[in-house]
Parts: C-alpha cells; sequence; structure tokens
C-alpha cells in the first residue's frame, strides 16, 4: 500500500556535548554556591544516573575545556585549594539567569503594574494620539496621519495639514537607582525547600539587565540576616544562607543609606524575603522573636517603610511564602510605605520582579 510511513520523533541533541553538560554545571554550581568540586560531583554521579555523556565525550573532557576556555581555575580562594569559578563564568552565570528569566516572561501575560514615575527617554507604545505642538517628527504615525488626511480632504483635494497628523504615544523611561534587598535568614532554607536559589538567580539576573540594558541605572544589593551588609555582583553566585534571624530594620537602614548617596531622583527597594521580621539591634546586643509577630520589631519595620514613603522611596515586597500571618504583616508593611506586595511562586520570582522592575522606568506622555 503506498502511503506515508511514520517512525518515532528523535529529536536532535541540542548543542555540542560540552554546551549541554555547561548549561547543567551552572544550575549545579549555582546551588552548591559557586563549590566548583561539590558541582563536578554532582554532575558525575548525574552522569551515572542519566548517561550524559559517551566514550567519545566524558566528564574528563568536560572538565578540561572548561578550564582552556577560562571558566573555572584552581588555586586558593577563601583560604581552601581547588578549582573556583573564574570572572568570565560569573559573567556567563549571570547572562544564563538573564536569559532564563527572559524566556520566562516571554511566555507570560502576567505583570501589568502602573506607576506615575518621570524621567527622559522615550519608548514607542502600540497607541495613537493626535499631533500636538512640539512633538518629534520622528513620532507622526505616517499610515494614519494620511488616512486623516484622505477622510477629511478627499483623494481629488488631496492635502496634509497640522490638523491630520497623528503621533504614536510614548512612555518616558526614567533612571532609577535601586536596592535589592535578599534575606538570608535560616528559613529560607528551611521546610526541605530552597527559596535562596531562585533569589540569587533574580539577583544575578537583574544586575546583568541593569549593567547591560540600563548601563545609566545603578542597582546595590544587599543582604541581610541578624544585620545587613552590602556585596558586589561577583559575590552573588557564592551567596548562603546563615544561622540568621530576619532583621527586616537593618536592612531597610543600610538600603536607605545606600539610596541617600545616589543622584537620581528616582529610587526604589526591592526586596525578596519569605518571613515576618524576628530581630532588631539593641545596644550592643539583638531583640529576637521568631513566635509570632512580635509588636516591638513590627512598630520599628513600619516606622521605616512610613520613613521611605515620605522619602518618595517605594518598596516592593517579593514574598516567597504564603502564610496568613505572613500576609497579614505585607499588608501592614506596604500600606505604610504605599508601595506594592507580589506573593509569588519560585518559579514565578523572576517573571514578577523583572516586570515591576520594566514598568517602574515607564510612565505615559502626558
Amino acid at each position: 500500500m503506498i502511503g506515508w510511513h511514520f517512525s518515532e520523533y528523535i529529536p536532535a541533541p541540542d548543542g555540542t556535548p560540552f554546551e549541554r553538560l555547561l548549561k547543567l554545571f551552572q544550575e549545579l554550581l549555582v546551588h552548591t554556591s559557586g563549590d566548583v568540586s561539590e558541582a563536578l560531583s554532582w554532575l558525575t554521579e548525574l552522569d551515572k544516573q542519566h548517561n550524559l555523556t559517551d566514550d567519545n565525550y566524558g566528564i574528563a573532557d568536560f572538565i578540561k575545556e572548561l578550564i582552556d576556555k577560562g571558566l573555572i581555575a584552581s588555586g586558593e580562594r577563601d583560604g581552601q585549594l581547588g578549582f573556583h569559578p573564574t570572572a568570565k563564568m560569573e559573567i556567563a552565570l549571570r547572562q544564563k539567569a538573564l536569559d532564563d528569566i527572559f524566556d520566562q516572561l516571554s511566555k507570560s501575560k502576567r505583570g501589568n503594574h502602573i506607576t506615575s514615575k518621570s524621567g527622559s527617554g522615550d519608548e514607542h507604545t502600540s497607541e495613537i494620539r493626535p499631533y500636538n505642538y512640539g512633538d518629534s517628527l520622528d513620532k507622526i504615525a505616517i499610515s494614519d496621519s494620511i488616512k486623516n488626511a484622505q477622510i477629511n480632504h478627499g483623494i481629488d483635494d488631496f492635502m496634509l495639514t497640522e490638523g491630520d497628523l497623528q503621533v504614536h504615544e510614548t512612555f518616558y523611561k526614567t533612571q532609577t537607582s535601586t536596592v535589592l534587598m535578599i534575606d538570608i535568614s535560616h528559613s529560607m532554607i528551611l521546610y526541605g525547600e530552597d527559596r535562596i536559589t531562585p533569589a540569587k538567580k533574580v539577583a544575578m539576573a537583574l544586575a546583568e539587565l541593569i549593567k547591560t540594558r540600563y548601563p545609566k541605572d545603578t542597582l546595590d544589593i544587599l543582604v541581610f540576616g541578624n544585620d545587613a551588609w552590602q556585596i558586589e555582583i561577583k559575590d552573588l553566585p557564592y551567596l548562603q544562607v546563615g544561622p540568621y534571624h530576619t532583621n527586616t530594620v537593618a536592612g531597610l537602614e543600610l538600603a536607605m543609606d545606600l539610596l541617600r548617596k545616589r543622584k537620581n531622583p528616582n529610587k526604589q527597594i526591592m526586596m525578596i524575603t519569605d518571613g515576618k521580621p524576628t530581630c532588631i539591634k539593641k545596644g550592643k546586643g539583638y531583640y529576637k522573636n521568631a513566635f509570632g509577630i512580635d509588636r516591638k520589631i513590627l512598630n520599628r519595620t513600619l516606622g521605616l517603610a512610613v520613613k521611605c514613603r515620605k522619602l518618595n522611596i517605594p518598596i516592593t515586597t517579593f514574598m516567597i511564602a504564603r502564610d496568613p500571618y505572613l500576609v497579614q504583616f505585607v499588608d501592614q508593611f506596604t500600606n505604610a510605605n504605599n508601595g506594592k506586595a507580589f506573593y509569588s511562586s519560585l518559579q514565578g520570582l523572576g517573571e514578577f520582579l523583572f516586570m515591576d522592575y520594566n514598568q517602574n522606568k515607564r510612565r505615559k506622555k502626558n
């Protein structure tokens, strides 16, 4: 019988053996906080279980290629000898994080968050409006303007007047100074759920976005546990959770200090956390209470939220937990600051943060 014969579809390999292993190795590197030896051990174990390599290309070949390409190097770091990621690998990790986030964004329709910031630089939208004196000529919508002229004057007596002109609506793009706060308290790895790795990925992606696409923007990153301290962008892959409580007050105070030094009029704080504040500094010691919401700690935290509002510094909270009493705290905190809050899954964290960041850079031209 003549006809078509179908066989099972076998997809072509995605890239070279090195490229396929590199994607997996980079994921493992972020999960292990930059520990190359541990990441390679996990990769070798995965190879045993899933036959990632063959006789033509093995894990040893992959390690050699990593060294030859300058992605890992041997030497001493933090008092320990062995392999460590190079600056080239750190950049590659940030680029991968950014690509992964934008892959999520391209599949999503969420994230229409309106803002009223002002700034310079224009971005076209799909909306059309009548021409106003002073509008730039490159904003004129040619097709719509000619259509108006035909309707208003007819084909035989065709002319194009100022009243026929239509222009593309635009958004002003702001220059923004952002502080990203990352919670590294012990709860970020409690209950068998790794919450710190998605937070690290989002931070790396945001850093790469600002560095490559919004070079006039500034990004400062800080972490907070019992205390708060600033970290460098290059330190993000190595970020680890500690045996800390959550001192949100210390984080906000440091964020405000960092923003005070920035000259941009548009400033914002983005906070990734999974819990309520449980700690504040008291003299040389700490006042801690992990049981419920402590009124003393809450009042200090809400006081800083109000202070940020008076300084026109909105705070966007990305809460990666949904316990009812946590939602209650975030609602109080957001109302005090007149900011925004998102209750996000770990998978949706990057999507929410990036869409909110981009929306905060735009406002419609009046």
